[in-house]
């Protein structure tokens, strides 16, 4: 976003001061619509010596006529404000109105105590490092004031690329940002944000066409899924094979089998160890079941290769990994149909604890998707989990860009990566996705996608909202604790029709 400020100023000759004049706007609409008539009402704005202090000064100038007692405090001196902020700190000055300075020996206790509002206009995008010191005092009064907030462009504290909180941060009611999300706004789920707003402030749309990083929306997806035509039949919605399970681990199986029927594919078999096929069969009254070689252990051994290959011949995408287990001889069958499949391919779970270390997904031909959580992450790019969730963003377009796939990084906050590095990050979800098997639910769902003829990163940017609307209408019919994996499978068909009427609103 600052380079696109910077480019619509120097290429598309939009004055800065401008930008600034409409940012402030945003905000004053915003605090007009949270406290109704403000007339009368007691709002007080804290500044920064930055533009985010600049937008505070012109949603001031814009209160102060509308009738609202406004009071400005400036974190430092006047004299240290510059460009544009400068600008409408002296059109402020010029209406009569007074600046209190924050400072070292300035009382903080009460400073809020009688506002309606706060206006937080400390810090935006460019903070960098972690707030301390008088800065932090602040913020931690206003979060103690016993009003409403609104936040500028970001809560002061909050990283713009990255979600952490830089020490502390303000707890907004709302936060009003411009053009675009910032990504620290939407990469994790953050409470300091409350409602946010996004408002256009003229920077040219040309320039939109350039971002690699999107929030998936209803409309995206509803666009993008298969048409279900009157004159169809089963063979229309492709063929799905799931090459899964081992003893113990029967149920990842299963769930994802059913996922994939459940989210429209015609035809879904399942490849287990051959000793627990007939269980399985009578588990699975919709999906095909086929028993492949196993080792004594009772997972698929690596005689398992040619009998897997040839029930795959049909199909239009394969789903790979969910309970295989970790016996050698299965890791040595994974690496194995990895190299030879050529399918349009899901990886989960053990199929890619399989392939970590090893270097067959660089060499794997065919359209493969990967979906591993963030400690799957860690071991296929040989790092820790600590430094994956520190950067998720890096994280899924390394692993994107080094196995040449789609990589889908699971959390409260899912990421979709191709190998160009172009990111969608996922804004579903609910805390009844927090239980067992629901990765298992989501391999099956983009596996489905696939086989009915997505393109692969369609299918898993889908198949991940899909999957977070599931979860969040199980969260809302029975709540989010106790809820399981079989819940959100039932309610795949209703998240996919949901999908389809928001589109149409």
């Amino acid at each position: 976003m600052r380079e696109f400020d910077r480019r619509a100023v120097e290429e598309f000759g939009v004055p800065s001061i401008v930008l600034m004049e409409n940012a402030g706007k945003h905000v004053f609409k915003a605090a007009c619509h949270l406290l109704g008539d403000v007339n009368g009402q007691r709002v007080s704005i804290v500044a920064g010596r930055g533009n985010n202090g600049g937008d505070g000064f012109v949603a001031a100038r814009l209160l102060k006529e509308a009738g609202a007692l406004v009071t400005v405090f400036l974190i430092g001196n006047t004299s240290e404000v510059k460009g544009d902020a400068a600008v409408n700190l002296d059109i402020l000055l010029t209406t009569g109105m007074e600046i209190t300075p924050i400072t070292p020996s300035t009382q903080l206790t009460g400073l809020f105590a009688n506002s309606h509002l706060i206006i937080d206009a400390i810090f935006g995008t460019g903070l960098k490092g972690d707030i301390t010191g008088l800065p932090a005092q602040v913020i931690e009064n206003i979060n103690s004031a016993n009003c409403p907030v609104i936040s500028v462009d970001i809560p002061s504290g909050l990283d713009a690329d990255t979600g952490e909180i830089l020490g502390v941060c303000v707890k907004a009611n709302c936060t009003v940002t411009f053009a675009l999300p910032k990504i620290g706004l939407v990469l994790r789920p953050r409470p300091e944000i409350g409602k946010l707003i996004v408002d256009d402030i003229g920077i040219p749309q040309q320039l939109f066409d350039e971002i690699d990083v999107e929030v998936t929306t209803p409309e995206w997806v509803a666009s993008r899924l298969p048409a279900r035509p009157v004159d169809s039949y089963k063979g229309t919605f492709g063929n799905a094979v799931i090459i899964a399970g081992s003893s113990g681990l029967t149920g990842a199986a299963a769930m994802a089998s059913e996922a994939a029927i459940r989210s429209g594919v015609g035809l879904c078999t399942l490849g287990i160890p051959a000793s627990l096929q007939d269980i399985m069969a009578i588990k699975l009254t919709e999906v095909m079941t086929r028993g492949l070689p196993e080792t004594e252990n009772r997972t698929l051994s690596s005689s398992a290769l040619k009998p897997a290959l040839e029930l795959c011949e049909k199909a239009t995408s394969v789903i790979l990994g969910c309970g295989l287990g970790r016996h050698p001889e299965t890791s040595k069958f994974v690496k194995q149909f990895v190299q030879q499949i050529g399918k349009p391919m899901v990886i989960d779970a053990d199929g890619l604890n399989s392939l970590a270390g090893a270097d067959v997904l660089e060499k794997a031909h065919g359209e493969i998707v990967i979906t591993p959580h963030t400690g799957e992450m860690s071991r296929l790019l040989g790092t820790n989990t600590a430094e994956i969730e520190y950067n998720r963003m890096d994280a899924v377009r390394k692993a994107a860009s080094r196995f040449h796939c789609i990589a889908v990084l699971k959390g409260a906050r899912t990421l979709v990566a191709n190998p160009s590095g172009r990111v969608f990050i996922n804004p579903t979800g609910s805390p009844s996705l927090a239980t067992g098997g629901t990765g298992d639910v989501l391999a099956g769902t983009i596996g489905s996608l696939l086989a009915q003829g997505m393109d692969p990163f369609e299918a898993a940017v889908s198949g991940v909202y899909i999957h977070g609307i599931a979860g969040e209408i199980v969260g809302s019919k029975i709540g989010v604790a106790g809820a399981i994996a079989s819940d959100v499978i039932r309610a795949l068909p209703e998240a996919i029709r949901e999908i389809r009427e928001t589109s149409k609103e």
